[in-house]
């Protein structure tokens, strides 16, 4: 007979295999400290940060059903804030 996976017990064992990610990467760091391996440790950092880069720069960043047009919207939010009288949407002569 064939279980359906709940969705309880499918999110409980990503968070398990999270935190047994987590603990092999603290173990590791913390042995490389106690054995004094700091080039190691600074390689490992610079990988790190270099896919966390290269993942930041591969994702959409701006939401899906915004439109290009959308986001080059110029706003009067200065405007607004300082008090001053806003010149957007003014007719030029």
């Amino acid at each position: 007979m064939k279980h359906k996976k709940s969705v309880a017990s499918e999110r409980r064992r990503r968070k398990l295999f999270t935190f047994g990610w987590s603990a092999l990467l603290a173990a590791v760091t913390i042995t490389l400290i106690y054995w004094e391996m700091t080039a190691v440790l600074y390689i490992l950092a610079t990988l790190g940060v270099t896919a966390l880069l290269v993942v930041v720069a591969l994702s959409e960043l701006r939401p899906a059903g915004e439109s290009l047009e959308d986001s080059t919207r110029i706003n009067d939010s200065a405007a607004i804030g300082s008090g001053i009288t806003s010149t957007f949407g003014a007719k030029q002569s």
